[in-house]
């Protein structure tokens, strides 16, 4: 689930295992200094003290892991409450699925309608809905026509009836099509044969048409649709509906219905009126257009709700998108939660995203499920929408922060494209300058100087990426400017600190600082909710709603290349003064937190990470130790990080299904035999995205050969800047390497390819030339000196 993707193995062939004695290779120094080995061993048994220092470490990880498993098998509603802090308030006996008076529901559809359509005066129907509950932007997850990035109003019809993401046949967007009447005032959807097929044949989601009004019939209920797009939703799985009529006010009484949806057709027909259905250009609404029709649409809105019964709930969402791009829509929610209690004015949230003011589409279909008291099957993948709490502010503050959320993710996707291409130049013309400088020694000493302090601001751009959200530089009138002037601004201050203390004088000094501030921050975040990832060049946009919270594939590349260099310099510090114990034991402790954060449902919910993180971790583990990473290191190594994700995913899945992410939705999905159609898509996005996006793959082959070609082989300035940097700091070889496995095996084991390796190497190798340059100014030249004269003969003058 990210955003970018080659296939280059960042590990040579020699991998992480040591060279034979006197060999040099791309993570070995030429010839590192011997630590006296017997003066090293224990007064008691004669063991070496690196072994006892290893054996401690593991000690110290069997009962970490120990623990982790006891509280993760014993107390699984733990992760409940971490899931969900918004909704800390529901009782625990509350359930979604059995509200307290199940009654009706009423949901009215407008395709279309986005926050910043809304105005007191224009459209009085929708802003008292507002001021009278809860409200929350909606991300409609459907699958959009091909080669486009919008929602038509049929697909996001047909997601609500399935409760999963579908889709509709055609290249282009089409009205739907109006119902055939039926016996007893019903209908049938036209088609539905072929709707049901092609979501079964050609959408990998495998969406169960007709759920929604299947389930409803199957309890007893009536069921009753207002419009042709609400019938798509209302229609059962064969596609009837009991009771239909083209506009609300020939429903006649509303009472006898269960559920009620009703269409709100007028964006959506002003949109695509005269337009082609048939996959050609479509054109956004002028401003006078598109005002005419939310007002009508508030017209409608009115009616609809002139006719709710009293006690009923109801339910409002945009579903669709009614211009060229897609937008983040409207959802409200007013009467009675699934809890019983009314949904209060304030903000919504569902345990899909986790996030105040954000839901789903596919949540809608699950809040109608869990309000009519019935069962959602596994195959509706949304959860009820909750209560973020009571709002303080008023309607227009909470219309003003929907809009800008909005606003912010249109912004984003017009600025992510060309700041991942500037990053990518500027990083490569950067490896070329500093290579110049090291190949030929052009600028002496100050061109060191100045390339040590651009390498330190160039591996806190990463953090600076997430950082950069705490300022909202997408409403600024140049939201491209502010973006790259705040990143820059972040990651100048963070490498100041990392030069500015005494810790610059150590060779991976400002290296630790870097990472660390780069681990530590990411993990706050995404034990805190996630934010600084909502938006964020390098994080998710809840448009596209593949990720809501937890570490998306760019973060989970920082944050774990942070981690481990950062242990790498912590153990650093630690190993000269005779603290190996200590060291490995801080490593242990901190990177299992690492993957454990990465991991928790809770938290990271990261999947693809966990076996990634913890094989880097491990490596860097095993190789400070002093000892060797054999083959069966390695295989062990491997099935601790399937075990780990196994056990996580096992116990979120133990939880009640309206808790669950989607590590335990996977569980469901292979008890269902599902899994096969999960692995395959990602397997595809993984393999598209690596193939498609040459600028990343391009980085990550600069970006190594700059640390093989350049870093690691003899210079101007003498033996190998690598080298040095391992003789005067060997843990550095033992945090790169880590690095590097998390970076391959993240690119294999995650659906977005490239982009983990390439976001590793962002972090880790302009670092490592920071540590590079130190190391070479702290070493004696090793480059021949000028030749002497010649020496004159001591042999007798001629005669």
């Amino acid at each position: 689930m990210g955003a970018v993707h080659g296939g280059h193995r960042p590990v040579p062939a020699a991998g992480p295992f040591p060279a034979p004695p006197g060999a040099a290779g791309p993570f070995h120094a030429a010839r590192a200094p011997e630590r006296p080995a017997r003066a090293a061993r224990t007064a008691a048994g004669g063991v070496p003290a690196a072994q006892a220092a290893a054996r401690t470490a593991a000690r110290v990880l069997w009962a970490a892991l120990v623990a982790v498993f006891t509280l993760v098998l014993l107390v699984p509603g733990t992760a409940a409450h971490a899931a969900v802090p918004a909704a800390a308030s529901v009782p625990a006996a509350a359930s979604p699925a059995a509200p307290a008076n199940p009654g009706q529901v009423v949901v009215i559809g407008v395709p279309g309608l986005q926050w910043d359509d809304l105005d007191r005066a224009r459209t009085p129907n929708l802003w008292g809905l507002v001021e009278r509950g809860g409200s929350a932007s909606m991300s409609t997850r459907a699958v959009p026509p091909p080669g486009r990035s919008l929602i038509c109003p049929v697909a996001g019809w047909l997601t609500v009836s399935a409760g999963q993401r579908a889709g509709a046949p055609g290249d282009g967007c089409a009205p739907p099509a109006v119902p055939r009447p039926g016996p007893g005032g019903g209908a049938s959807v036209p088609d539905w044969s072929r709707l049901t097929a092609h979501n079964a044949a050609e959408v990998s989601y495998r969406p169960v048409l007709g759920q929604l009004g299947q389930l409803v019939v199957d309890a007893g209920g009536k069921v009753a649709a207002a419009g042709p797009g609400a019938a798509l939703a209302a229609a059962d799985k064969s596609g009837n509906i009991g009771k239909y009529a083209p506009s609300i006010g020939g429903l006649g009484d509303l009472a006898p219905y269960r559920l009620v949806v009703a269409e709100v057709p007028d964006l959506a027909e002003a949109w695509l009126r005269g337009r082609p259905g048939d996959g050609g250009p479509l054109a956004a609404l002028t401003d006078r257009a598109r005002r005419e029709a939310v007002a009508a649409a508030d017209r409608g809105v009115g009616a609809v709700l002139g006719r709710v019964p009293p006690g009923a709930t109801v339910l409002l969402g945009g579903l669709s998108d009614t211009s060229p791009t897609a937008h983040l829509h409207v959802a409200i929610a007013r009467g009675a939660s699934p809890d019983g209690a009314p949904y209060p004015r304030g903000l919504l949230t569902a345990p899909s995203t986790r996030q105040d003011g954000l839901v789903t589409n596919t949540d809608l279909t699950a809040t109608v499920i869990a309000l009519l008291g019935l069962e959602a099957p596994n195959t509706v993948v949304g959860h009820a929408w909750r209560s973020a709490g009571p709002g303080g502010g008023s309607a227009a503050a909470t219309v003003d922060r929907l809009a800008d959320d909005d606003l912010a993710s249109e912004v984003l996707r017009e600025v992510r494209g060309p700041f991942f291409t500037g990053l990518v130049t500027v990083q490569i013309l950067f490896y070329v300058l500093a290579a110049v400088a090291f190949r030929r020694g052009w600028g002496g000493s100050r061109a060191l100087t100045a390339v040590r302090g651009v390498a330190t601001v160039s591996g806190a751009i990463p953090v600076g990426i997430f950082l950069a959200q705490l300022v909202p530089w997408w409403s600024l009138p140049a939201p491209m400017a502010a973006l790259v002037l705040t990143i820059v601004a972040v990651a100048c201050v963070v490498a100041a600190l990392a030069l500015a203390g005494p810790w610059r004088a150590h060779v991976l000094g400002p290296l630790t600082v870097v990472a660390a501030i780069t681990s530590l921050a990411l993990l706050a975040d995404v034990m805190t909710g996630s934010r600084l990832q909502v938006n964020a060049v390098g994080g998710y946009e809840p448009v596209t709603g593949g990720r809501f919270y937890g570490f998306g594939n760019i973060a989970f590349a920082v944050y774990s290349a942070g981690t481990i260099l950062a242990l790498a310099g912590v153990a650093q510090w630690l190993l000269p003064r005779g603290r190996r114990a200590l060291a490995l034991t801080v490593c242990v402790l901190y990177g299992g937190l690492a993957v454990f954060a990465d991991g928790w449902p809770g938290w990271g919910a990261d999947f693809g990470g966990v076996p990634a993180f913890l094989a880097g971790v491990a490596v860097l583990v095993v190789l400070l130790s002093g000892r060797r990473l054999s083959v069966a290191k390695a295989v062990l190594i491997g099935t601790a990080g399937v075990l780990a994700i196994t056990v996580i995913a096992v116990a979120d899945w133990l939880r009640p299904a309206e808790q669950r992410t989607h590590l335990g939705a996977f569980v469901q999905q292979v008890l269902d035999g599902e899994a096969w159609a999960v692995v395959t898509r990602k397997f595809g996005a993984m393999l598209g995205i690596t193939v498609g996006n040459w600028p990343l793959t391009l980085l990550s082959l600069v970006a190594l050969a700059f640390l093989f070609l350049v870093l690691d082989r003899p210079s101007r300035w003498g033996a190998s800047a690598l080298g040095r940097a391992y003789a005067l700091a060997p843990a550095l070889r033992a945090g790169l390497i880590g690095a590097l496995v998390c970076a391959l095996a993240g690119f294999l084991l995650n659906d977005s390819g490239i982009a983990i390796p390439a976001m590793a190497l962002t972090v880790a190798v302009p670092l490592t030339l920071t540590a590079c340059v130190r190391a070479l100014r702290l070493s004696p030249p090793t480059t021949p000196g000028r030749a002497s004269e010649p020496a004159g003969t001591t042999a007798p003058p001629a005669p």
